[in-house]
């Protein structure tokens, strides 16, 4: 990150997080990614400068804050917006994402957000659908936990080698493996849960089956 905006972070700490992560959600670009922003945070916090609960509270309401405000923004004069400016929105992408979330809903909502260069389009999106904003609100919360909270998390636990992980492996790599094991986070692990279960039942069955069988005898 630029040496002015690692000094201007750890002098005004939380405030500057706030805006800094608010603004990319609202679709204002920054110099700097977000995940590098979320991940020198946490690696404040692993020094001493902030507080992990300070830090955490402080991406997770900016990241909730700002894409609520640009989903209401779309809920309520979206296709006005669409209408006059034509030149600088992207329909294609949004049509892609309208068409996602209209076949999966708020669990397509929670995906969007986590997927880079999509999560703004997922906004914009389930405005434009007019999705329900209790629905929209508990799935945008969720992935705010799990995408800015969980990078900051990552950055806490690499601590002074947050910098050389991202130099070494670059912030591309961090993002396809962030996105890997949250696919695992989300698909495997809860399968391989369910097929205990069923192997649970199985044998329990199979066990009063037994039980009946020698007691017939």
């Amino acid at each position: 990150m630029p040496a002015d905006l690692v000094a201007y972070i750890s002098q005004y700490g939380y405030l500057t997080i706030f805006v800094l992560v608010f603004l990319q959600e609202i679709g204002v670009p920054n110099p700097v990614p977000n995940e590098l922003v979320l991940l020198f945070s946490g690696y404040l916090t692993s020094i001493g400068e902030l507080t992990l609960f300070g830090v955490l509270t402080t991406v997770i309401l900016a990241d909730f804050i700002g894409t609520a405000l640009l989903y209401f923004v779309f809920y309520n004069i979206g296709h006005h917006i669409l209408k006059k400016e034509r030149r600088f929105i992207p329909r294609e992408k949004i049509n892609r994402v309208l068409e996602k979330l209209k076949k999966r809903g708020q669990w397509g909502i929670y995906l969007g957000r986590l997927i880079p260069y999509l999560r703004g389009y997922t906004s914009v999106a389930a405005g434009l659908l007019r999705i329900e904003p209790q629905r929209y609100l508990t799935a945008v919360f969720l992935s705010a936990i799990t995408w800015s909270g969980g990078y900051a998390i990552a950055g806490r636990l690499l601590g002074a080698r947050y910098e050389s992980v991202i130099q070494h492996v670059g912030i591309g790599n961090i993002l396809i493996g962030a996105i890997i094991l949250l696919l695992i986070i989300v698909f495997v692990i809860p399968r391989m849960f369910k097929l205990l279960k069923k192997e649970k039942v199985i044998l329990g069955s199979t066990e009063e089956s037994q039980g009946d069988h020698s007691q017939e005898v």
